[in-house]
Protein backbone atom coordinates (compact mmCIF):
# COMPACT_ATOMS: atom_id res chain seq x y z
CA UNK A 1 0.00 0.00 0.00
CA UNK A 2 1.57 3.59 -0.79
CA UNK A 3 1.85 5.73 2.17
CA UNK A 4 1.52 9.25 2.17
CA UNK A 5 4.51 10.97 3.60
CA UNK A 6 5.40 14.56 4.65
CA UNK A 7 8.62 16.05 5.37
CA UNK A 8 8.77 17.30 9.41
CA UNK A 9 10.87 17.37 12.46
CA UNK A 10 10.08 13.55 12.99
CA UNK A 11 9.11 10.69 10.37
CA UNK A 12 5.57 10.70 9.93
CA UNK A 13 3.76 8.01 7.37
CA UNK A 14 -0.08 8.22 7.23
CA UNK A 15 -1.91 5.40 5.83
CA UNK A 16 -4.11 5.96 3.13
CA UNK A 17 -6.66 4.41 5.06
CA UNK A 18 -6.60 6.62 7.88
CA UNK A 19 -6.30 10.03 6.33
CA UNK A 20 -9.04 12.30 5.88
CA UNK A 21 -9.60 12.74 2.57
CA UNK A 22 -11.79 15.51 2.59
CA UNK A 23 -9.52 17.39 4.46
CA UNK A 24 -6.86 17.06 1.21
CA UNK A 25 -9.31 18.77 -0.88
CA UNK A 26 -9.72 21.52 1.44
CA UNK A 27 -5.93 22.22 1.23
CA UNK A 28 -5.71 21.87 -2.52
CA UNK A 29 -8.19 24.20 -2.82
CA UNK A 30 -7.42 26.36 -0.34
CA UNK A 31 -3.93 26.52 -2.23
CA UNK A 32 -5.22 27.38 -5.37
CA UNK A 33 -7.88 29.96 -3.65
CA UNK A 34 -4.78 31.63 -1.73
CA UNK A 35 -6.80 32.71 1.38
CA UNK A 36 -8.95 30.70 3.54
CA UNK A 37 -12.02 33.79 2.91
CA UNK A 38 -11.82 32.66 -0.96
CA UNK A 39 -11.91 29.33 -0.51
CA UNK A 40 -14.75 29.10 1.53
CA UNK A 41 -16.34 30.93 -0.85
CA UNK A 42 -15.68 28.05 -3.28
CA UNK A 43 -16.93 25.21 -1.07
CA UNK A 44 -19.51 27.25 0.48
CA UNK A 45 -18.23 27.17 4.02
CA UNK A 46 -17.30 29.70 6.53
CA UNK A 47 -13.70 31.04 6.99
CA UNK A 48 -13.90 29.45 10.54
CA UNK A 49 -14.47 25.93 9.20
CA UNK A 50 -11.55 25.91 6.27
CA UNK A 51 -9.50 27.52 9.34
CA UNK A 52 -10.45 24.49 11.27
CA UNK A 53 -10.12 22.02 8.66
CA UNK A 54 -6.49 23.10 7.99
CA UNK A 55 -5.73 22.97 11.72
CA UNK A 56 -6.97 19.24 11.79
CA UNK A 57 -4.86 18.35 9.14
CA UNK A 58 -1.75 20.20 10.48
CA UNK A 59 -2.24 18.25 13.67
CA UNK A 60 -2.77 14.89 12.02
CA UNK A 61 0.30 15.40 10.02
CA UNK A 62 2.49 17.33 12.54
CA UNK A 63 3.83 19.96 10.61
CA UNK A 64 2.59 23.27 9.55
CA UNK A 65 1.76 23.76 6.16
CA UNK A 66 1.01 27.40 5.87
CA UNK A 67 3.15 30.91 6.89
CA UNK A 68 -0.03 33.12 8.07
CA UNK A 69 1.18 36.42 6.66
CA UNK A 70 -1.36 39.91 6.10
CA UNK A 71 -0.90 39.86 2.47
CA UNK A 72 -2.18 35.95 2.44
CA UNK A 73 -1.11 32.57 2.74
CA UNK A 74 2.81 31.07 1.70
CA UNK A 75 3.27 27.66 1.75
CA UNK A 76 5.88 26.08 3.99
CA UNK A 77 8.59 23.56 2.75
CA UNK A 78 6.44 20.49 4.19
CA UNK A 79 2.89 22.13 2.60
CA UNK A 80 4.53 22.42 -0.92
CA UNK A 81 5.18 18.47 -0.93
CA UNK A 82 2.16 17.86 0.28
CA UNK A 83 0.67 20.13 -2.54
CA UNK A 84 2.89 18.69 -4.79
CA UNK A 85 1.47 14.93 -4.05
CA UNK A 86 -1.97 16.32 -3.66
CA UNK A 87 -1.38 17.85 -7.20
CA UNK A 88 -0.76 14.65 -8.78
CA UNK A 89 -3.73 12.71 -7.12
CA UNK A 90 -6.04 15.51 -8.41
CA UNK A 91 -4.87 14.82 -12.00
CA UNK A 92 -4.97 11.16 -12.07
CA UNK A 93 -8.12 11.69 -11.13
CA UNK A 94 -9.13 13.41 -13.85
CA UNK A 95 -7.53 10.95 -16.14
CA UNK A 96 -9.98 8.58 -14.50
CA UNK A 97 -12.92 10.39 -14.84
CA UNK A 98 -12.44 11.13 -18.48
CA UNK A 99 -11.93 7.68 -18.84
CA UNK A 100 -14.74 6.40 -17.05
CA UNK A 101 -17.36 9.97 -19.34
CA UNK A 102 -15.77 8.15 -22.16
CA UNK A 103 -16.99 4.87 -21.79
CA UNK A 104 -20.39 6.36 -21.74
CA UNK A 105 -19.94 8.94 -24.71
CA UNK A 106 -19.00 9.59 -28.44
CA UNK A 107 -15.01 10.12 -28.62
CA UNK A 108 -14.56 13.99 -27.62
CA UNK A 109 -12.11 16.13 -25.64
CA UNK A 110 -8.67 17.52 -26.65
CA UNK A 111 -6.12 15.09 -28.49
CA UNK A 112 -2.16 16.31 -28.33
CA UNK A 113 -0.37 14.05 -31.04
CA UNK A 114 3.49 14.27 -30.97
CA UNK A 115 5.85 13.22 -33.90
CA UNK A 116 8.78 14.52 -35.88
CA UNK A 117 8.23 17.55 -37.84
CA UNK A 118 8.51 15.94 -41.45
CA UNK A 119 6.64 12.86 -40.82
CA UNK A 120 3.80 15.17 -38.89
CA UNK A 121 3.86 18.14 -41.86
CA UNK A 122 3.73 15.74 -44.91
CA UNK A 123 1.72 12.67 -43.61
CA UNK A 124 -0.20 13.15 -41.11
CA UNK A 125 -1.26 16.64 -41.38
CA UNK A 126 -2.98 15.78 -44.81
CA UNK A 127 -5.20 13.42 -43.06
CA UNK A 128 -6.73 15.84 -40.09
CA UNK A 129 -9.08 17.13 -42.02
CA UNK A 130 -11.28 13.49 -42.84
CA UNK A 131 -10.55 12.59 -38.71
CA UNK A 132 -12.07 15.93 -38.26
CA UNK A 133 -14.82 15.03 -40.44
CA UNK A 134 -15.58 11.33 -38.69
CA UNK A 135 -14.88 13.09 -35.16
CA UNK A 136 -15.89 16.27 -34.92
CA UNK A 137 -15.57 16.36 -31.13
CA UNK A 138 -11.66 15.59 -30.67
CA UNK A 139 -9.94 18.59 -30.94
CA UNK A 140 -6.57 17.42 -32.18
CA UNK A 141 -3.08 19.69 -31.40
CA UNK A 142 -0.52 18.25 -33.52
CA UNK A 143 3.61 19.08 -31.68
CA UNK A 144 5.80 18.92 -34.36
CA UNK A 145 9.18 18.63 -32.93
CA UNK A 146 12.74 16.90 -33.90
CA UNK A 147 15.20 15.95 -31.68
CA UNK A 148 13.35 15.67 -28.63
CA UNK A 149 10.64 13.42 -27.60
CA UNK A 150 8.17 14.78 -25.31
CA UNK A 151 7.01 12.69 -22.06
CA UNK A 152 3.70 10.87 -22.49
CA UNK A 153 3.81 9.96 -18.76
CA UNK A 154 4.08 14.04 -18.12
CA UNK A 155 1.22 14.63 -20.66
CA UNK A 156 2.67 16.77 -22.59
CA UNK A 157 0.97 14.42 -25.06
CA UNK A 158 -1.57 11.72 -25.31
CA UNK A 159 0.06 9.72 -28.59
CA UNK A 160 3.36 10.08 -29.70
CA UNK A 161 4.49 8.24 -33.74
CA UNK A 162 7.88 7.15 -33.23
CA UNK A 163 10.35 5.37 -35.70
CA UNK A 164 12.21 2.94 -32.94
CA UNK A 165 10.54 0.91 -30.73
CA UNK A 166 9.86 1.95 -27.21
CA UNK A 167 11.81 0.35 -24.31
CA UNK A 168 10.06 2.46 -21.37
CA UNK A 169 7.12 0.47 -19.74
CA UNK A 170 3.37 1.13 -19.12
CA UNK A 171 3.62 2.37 -22.82
CA UNK A 172 1.52 0.48 -25.16
CA UNK A 173 2.90 1.20 -28.68
CA UNK A 174 1.62 -0.96 -32.05
CA UNK A 175 3.80 -0.74 -35.77
CA UNK A 176 2.16 1.96 -37.91
CA UNK A 177 4.00 1.66 -40.90
CA UNK A 178 7.19 0.44 -42.99
CA UNK A 179 8.93 3.83 -44.12
CA UNK A 180 11.71 2.78 -46.57
CA UNK A 181 13.89 5.63 -48.86
CA UNK A 182 14.41 6.58 -52.22
CA UNK A 183 16.37 8.46 -54.51
CA UNK A 184 14.65 11.61 -55.70
CA UNK A 185 15.61 15.00 -57.91
CA UNK A 186 13.41 17.49 -59.23
CA UNK A 187 12.53 17.55 -63.14
CA UNK A 188 14.33 21.11 -63.54
CA UNK A 189 17.40 19.29 -62.05
CA UNK A 190 17.43 16.58 -64.19
CA UNK A 191 16.75 18.44 -67.13
CA UNK A 192 19.97 20.44 -66.52
CA UNK A 193 22.14 17.83 -65.39
CA UNK A 194 21.04 14.54 -67.14
CA UNK A 195 19.72 10.92 -65.44
CA UNK A 196 21.87 9.18 -63.83
CA UNK A 197 21.88 5.27 -64.61
CA UNK A 198 23.80 3.34 -62.12
CA UNK A 199 24.81 4.33 -58.86
CA UNK A 200 28.28 5.40 -60.02
CA UNK A 201 27.02 8.19 -61.54
CA UNK A 202 26.25 9.87 -58.50
CA UNK A 203 29.83 10.64 -58.64
CA UNK A 204 28.82 13.43 -61.21
CA UNK A 205 25.90 14.78 -59.43
CA UNK A 206 25.16 16.96 -56.60
CA UNK A 207 23.79 14.98 -53.36
CA UNK A 208 21.95 16.76 -50.27
CA UNK A 209 22.38 14.98 -47.45
CA UNK A 210 21.50 15.03 -43.87
CA UNK A 211 24.63 15.48 -42.30
CA UNK A 212 26.60 14.70 -38.83
CA UNK A 213 23.69 15.56 -36.39
CA UNK A 214 21.62 12.39 -36.91
CA UNK A 215 18.79 11.93 -33.99
CA UNK A 216 19.24 8.85 -32.23
CA UNK A 217 16.74 7.14 -33.79
CA UNK A 218 17.96 7.21 -37.30
CA UNK A 219 20.87 5.39 -38.65
CA UNK A 220 22.59 5.40 -41.84
CA UNK A 221 20.52 8.60 -43.84
CA UNK A 222 23.78 9.99 -45.73
CA UNK A 223 24.00 6.29 -47.76
CA UNK A 224 23.93 8.11 -50.60
CA UNK A 225 27.04 9.31 -50.42
CA UNK A 226 28.52 6.05 -50.68
CA UNK A 227 26.47 4.05 -53.01
CA UNK A 228 28.50 2.81 -55.82
CA UNK A 229 31.37 4.87 -54.78
CA UNK A 230 34.90 4.05 -54.90
CA UNK A 231 35.07 6.65 -52.15
CA UNK A 232 32.92 8.64 -49.98
CA UNK A 233 31.48 11.22 -51.91
CA UNK A 234 31.38 15.00 -50.55
CA UNK A 235 27.87 16.63 -50.45
CA UNK A 236 26.72 19.30 -51.88
CA UNK A 237 24.15 20.43 -48.54
CA UNK A 238 23.74 19.42 -45.45
CA UNK A 239 20.32 20.26 -43.82
CA UNK A 240 19.69 18.65 -40.43
CA UNK A 241 16.33 18.12 -41.21
CA UNK A 242 14.16 15.60 -43.38
CA UNK A 243 11.64 18.23 -44.45
CA UNK A 244 14.94 20.91 -45.19
CA UNK A 245 16.30 18.35 -47.43
CA UNK A 246 12.62 17.71 -49.42
CA UNK A 247 12.80 21.85 -49.61
CA UNK A 248 16.37 21.33 -51.05
CA UNK A 249 15.83 18.55 -53.79
CA UNK A 250 12.21 20.95 -54.51
CA UNK A 251 14.16 23.84 -55.60
CA UNK A 252 16.59 21.81 -57.87
CA UNK A 253 19.46 21.89 -55.97
CA UNK A 254 20.60 18.21 -56.32
CA UNK A 255 19.43 14.52 -55.70
CA UNK A 256 18.93 13.34 -52.25
CA UNK A 257 17.03 10.01 -50.12
CA UNK A 258 13.79 10.87 -49.15
CA UNK A 259 10.65 8.46 -47.88
CA UNK A 260 7.37 8.43 -50.26
CA UNK A 261 5.71 10.25 -48.23
CA UNK A 262 6.93 13.04 -48.16
CA UNK A 263 7.25 13.52 -51.85
CA UNK A 264 4.05 12.19 -52.85
CA UNK A 265 1.98 15.84 -52.98
CA UNK A 266 5.11 16.87 -55.04
CA UNK A 267 4.28 16.01 -58.68
CA UNK A 268 7.61 18.19 -60.08
CA UNK A 269 9.84 15.78 -58.19
CA UNK A 270 10.81 12.37 -60.01
CA UNK A 271 12.14 8.68 -58.55
CA UNK A 272 15.37 7.84 -59.93
CA UNK A 273 17.66 4.88 -59.43
CA UNK A 274 14.18 2.65 -58.06
CA UNK A 275 17.11 -0.48 -57.46
CA UNK A 276 18.80 1.57 -54.94
CA UNK A 277 17.20 0.55 -51.76
CA UNK A 278 17.64 3.24 -48.41
CA UNK A 279 17.34 2.35 -44.73
CA UNK A 280 14.22 1.12 -43.72
CA UNK A 281 12.15 2.21 -40.01
CA UNK A 282 9.43 1.26 -38.53
CA UNK A 283 6.76 3.91 -37.13
CA UNK A 284 5.38 3.19 -33.93
CA UNK A 285 1.83 4.79 -32.54
CA UNK A 286 2.74 4.89 -28.63
CA UNK A 287 0.53 6.01 -25.95
CA UNK A 288 0.41 5.46 -22.05
CA UNK A 289 -1.12 2.31 -20.67
CA UNK A 290 -3.68 4.23 -18.27
CA UNK A 291 -5.21 5.75 -21.78
CA UNK A 292 -5.67 2.59 -23.03
CA UNK A 293 -9.30 2.51 -22.42
CA UNK A 294 -10.16 6.13 -23.66
CA UNK A 295 -12.25 6.34 -26.52
CA UNK A 296 -10.06 9.46 -28.07
CA UNK A 297 -7.11 6.56 -28.07
CA UNK A 298 -9.38 4.27 -29.64
CA UNK A 299 -10.98 6.41 -32.27
CA UNK A 300 -7.23 7.47 -33.52
CA UNK A 301 -5.49 4.49 -33.58
CA UNK A 302 -8.10 2.74 -35.42
CA UNK A 303 -8.07 5.53 -37.84
CA UNK A 304 -4.23 5.74 -38.85
CA UNK A 305 -4.16 1.74 -38.61
CA UNK A 306 -6.98 2.33 -41.84
CA UNK A 307 -5.31 5.20 -43.06
CA UNK A 308 -1.92 2.80 -43.50
CA UNK A 309 -3.70 -0.36 -45.11
CA UNK A 310 -5.62 1.87 -47.93
CA UNK A 311 -2.18 3.76 -48.59
CA UNK A 312 -0.68 0.00 -48.76
CA UNK A 313 -4.01 -0.90 -50.78
CA UNK A 314 -3.64 2.24 -53.37
CA UNK A 315 0.51 1.36 -53.76
CA UNK A 316 0.12 -2.11 -54.75
CA UNK A 317 -2.38 -1.40 -56.87
CA UNK A 318 -0.14 1.53 -58.60
CA UNK A 319 2.92 -0.78 -58.83
CA UNK A 320 0.23 -3.50 -60.44
CA UNK A 321 -1.00 -1.12 -63.29
CA UNK A 322 2.81 0.46 -63.40
CA UNK A 323 3.81 -3.46 -64.32
CA UNK A 324 1.33 -3.98 -66.96
CA UNK A 325 2.21 -0.70 -68.82
CA UNK A 326 5.54 -1.63 -68.83
CA UNK A 327 4.71 -5.16 -69.84
CA UNK A 328 2.15 -3.90 -72.90
CA UNK A 329 5.31 -1.38 -73.93
CA UNK A 330 7.60 -4.11 -74.24
CA UNK A 331 5.25 -6.30 -76.45
CA UNK A 332 4.77 -3.04 -78.93
CA UNK A 333 8.65 -3.02 -79.09
CA UNK A 334 8.57 -6.51 -79.43
CA UNK A 335 6.04 -6.66 -82.09
CA UNK A 336 7.17 -3.51 -84.19
CA UNK A 337 8.42 -4.15 -87.66
CA UNK A 338 12.38 -3.75 -87.91
CA UNK A 339 13.07 -0.22 -89.82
Amino acid sequence: MTDLGVKGSGSLSISPRTMDWDRLRIFYIVVAARSFTSAGRLLDLSQSAISRQIAGLEKELKVALFHRHAKGLVLTEPGEDLYRTVSEMAERMAVGLMSINECREAPRGPLKITTSLAFGSAWLTSRVNRFHTMFPDITISLILVDNLELDLFLRQADVAIRFAPQTQPNLIQRRLMSIQYHVFASKEYLEKRGVPKTAKDLDQHDIIVYGDDLPTQFSNLDWLLEAGAARRREPALRVNSIYGIFRAVLSGLGIAALPYYVVEEAPSLVEILPELEGPRMDAYLVYPEELRHSRRIDAVRDFLLEEVREEAKAMRLKREANALLAADAASITAGAPAG
